[in-house]
């Protein structure tokens, strides 16, 4: 069997089940030889992968920088692939190639797309020097004890957050708890044209209820959009003229596909992610395969959330296996109607959200942080 490589772009949630199940098929399949004429790639700007769920709460001050992340080098290690320091900047997928950032090509026989997708702040703009967007995630994670310092110093603090998904709840919820424990003084606002979309209106007034309770300012209100701008220098302004002012912004807004995209030859839908079907494979392109926030399923209707990254991930593995073999036909991942969700509240309690089904309290919370300790605990020994 000829050598073929996998490049494998990202560590993202999908990408841990396939250095997961790619390390056991390396064990499994020795004597068939399938692993050995893989030359798998693993392209992530750095050797830790942040969990997204976890970040409320090392924000709040439940776990430690070093708890919510994976090592991904000992995945790499028991997958038998090589670790390339890079971020993908393009992809030819007529020619089978990949740029990195640098301008360095590999060119591949299977391509797997699993990094995620920007924060859309172009509305921001005017607030960039105090803008802190919550993607990427080590990014965030870098530069958020600076926050707090820079908050500790001053007498009074502004923050605003934007964004009414369960990331923006979140994260102004674990800022106030966090600001709470350092005894900072300041005010949290939350801008939420909507207040969690897609949630029954129970676990809405549940979100409600817990923002008032701790003091968090929520504006039911779009950012202004002018010509040039939707803020100032010092803070953001409302669709109503009002003025937040803000030491520090943070975006939770909607997602963005990135720009490369657009030159890749991969057909994308709409709002210019990969257009992938069931076995999340391009449409138009067989050797791409894609999972997370950066594809469109175009079979069913899926929101881009983590949950689905994960659950997707053994299916993902299971086809990019059987694409080496030459096997088919693929499996297919179908998404659950509902999905659980869990919400931190910044204390040690939480919200659960099932279609109509809402719940709440620190046992909530504990469950959670079950979850959460479990998913690091799945990946952090890739026996």
């Amino acid at each position: 069997m000829p050598m073929q490589r996998l490049i494998l772009a990202g560590g993202g949630h999908a990408h841990l089940s396939v250095l997961q199940a790619l390390a056991r098929a390396r064990k499994a399949d020795a004597a068939k030889k399938v692993t050995r004429n893989v030359d798998l790639v693993l392209v992530t700007p750095g050797i830790h992968q942040y969990y997204s769920g976890m970040l409320p709460g090392w924000i709040a001050g439940h776990y430690t920088r070093e708890q919510c992340r994976i090592d991904l080098r000992p995945l790499v290690q028991a997958a038998g692939a090589h670790l390339v320091h890079s971020t993908i900047a393009g992809v030819d997928a007529e020619r089978h190639c990949a740029t990195l950032d640098g301008g360095a090509e590999m060119r591949y026989d299977l391509l797997s797309l699993d990094i995620g997708s920007g924060i859309e702040t172009s509305t921001l703009q005017a607030v960039a020097a105090r803008l802190l967007p919550a993607k990427p995630l080590a990014r965030f994670f870098e530069l958020w004890p600076s926050v707090m310092q820079a908050a500790a110093a001053r007498k009074n603090n502004r923050l605003v957050v934007v964004g009414g998904g369960a990331a923006g709840v979140e994260l102004a919820l674990a800022v106030r708890h966090a600001w709470k424990r350092a005894a900072i003084a300041g005010r949290v606002d939350l801008v939420a044209p909507e207040l969690l979309p897609g949630h029954a209106p129970a676990v809405q007034r549940r979100v409600e209820r817990c923002l008032a309770q701790a003091g968090i300012a929520l504006h039911r209100q779009r950012t202004a959009t002018t010509s040039d701008t939707s803020g100032s220098a010092d803070g953001v302004t409302l669709e109503d003229g009002t003025l937040l002012a803000a030491d520090c912004v943070i975006a939770a807004t909607g997602t963005r596909a990135p720009q490369w995209l657009e030159s890749s030859a991969l057909q994308l839908d709409a709002q210019g992610y990969i257009a992938v079907d069931g076995h999340h494979r391009s449409i138009s392109h067989h050797d791409v395969y894609a999972a997370g926030d950066i594809c469109a399923r175009q079979d069913v209707r899926m929101a881009r959330s983590g949950v689905h990254a994960v659950h997707a991930g053994p299916v993902l593995a299971a086809n990019l296996l059987s694409a080496l073999k030459g096997k088919f036909p693929l499996k297919t991942y179908m998404p659950r109607q509902r999905s659980l969700s869990l919400l931190a509240c910044g204390g040690r309690h939480a919200i659960a959200s099932w279609g109509n089904f809402s719940v709440e309290g620190r046992w909530v919370w504990r469950w959670k942080d079950h979850i959460d300790r479990g998913f690091i605990a799945r990946f952090s020994d890739p026996k």
